[in-house]
C-alpha cells in the first residue's frame, strides 16, 4: 500500500471551485526515477530552487572531496549516497515545492496504486468529507492535560527519580 498526499493548486483569477484535473498526488517513499535521473527529474517536475540548491550541494560537495585528496571510489561513493538521498525524500522535494507555490494540502489517502487513491479521494471530495492532511506540527507530542483534583504522583515506575527525591 502506498501514501499519497493530495495538494489542491492555488484558485484563478475566473475559478470559483478549484479544478480537479490539476490536482497533484505526491507518492510518499522512494523514488526510482529521482534516484537515477535526479536532476532531470527536478526539472521534469519544474523544482527550480530544489535544483539550484541540488547543484551547489554537488559542486561544494566535489570541491571539498577534492581538498581533502579522496580518491575517485570515495567521490562515486558520496555521489551515489547524494543520489540515494534524493531518491529517498522526493515525495518530500515534490510537496516543499507545491507548499512554496501556495498548493494546499488537501488530504492524505491510502491505496495500491495511483488510480485507486484517485478514484477514493475524488469520491470523498465529492461528497464533501475532509480528509486530514499530514500536520507536521501535529505530529509533535505534547502532554496530556492534567486531570482536575488529582494529585502528582510522586514516584512512577520507569521514570528517572527527580532530582533531591529519596531513591
Amino acid at each position: 500500500m502506498a501514501i499519497y498526499t493530495v495538494h489542491q493548486p492555488p484558485l484563478k483569477r475566473y475559478e470559483a471551485a478549484p479544478d480537479p484535473e490539476r490536482f497533484a498526488f505526491v507518492r510518499d517513499g522512494f523514488s526510482f526515477w529521482a534516484f537515477l535521473f535526479g536532476p532531470l527529474w527536478m526539472l521534469r517536475h519544474r523544482m527550480w530552487l530544489v535544483l539550484i540548491g541540488y547543484i551547489v550541494v554537488v559542486i561544494a560537495m566535489q570541491v571539498g572531496l577534492r581538498l581533502i585528496g579522496a580518491s575517485s571510489g570515495g567521490s562515486a561513493f558520496a555521489t551515489f549516497m547524494l543520489q540515494l538521498l534524493v531518491g529517498l525524500e522526493a515525495g518530500t522535494l515534490r510537496r516543499f515545492t507545491l507548499g512554496r507555490r501556495r498548493w494546499r494540502n488537501v488530504g492524505t489517502i491510502v491505496g495500491s496504486d495511483r488510480e485507486t487513491v484517485e478514484q477514493r479521494f475524488f469520491d470523498a471530495w465529492v461528497r464533501g468529507d475532509t480528509l486530514a492532511p499530514i500536520d507536521p506540527v501535529a505530529r509533535t507530542l505534547t502532554p496530556a492535560p492534567a486531570q482536575r483534583g488529582a494529585a502528582p504522583a510522586q514516584d512512577v515506575i520507569g521514570l528517572f527519580p527527580q532530582p533531591g527525591t529519596q531513591r
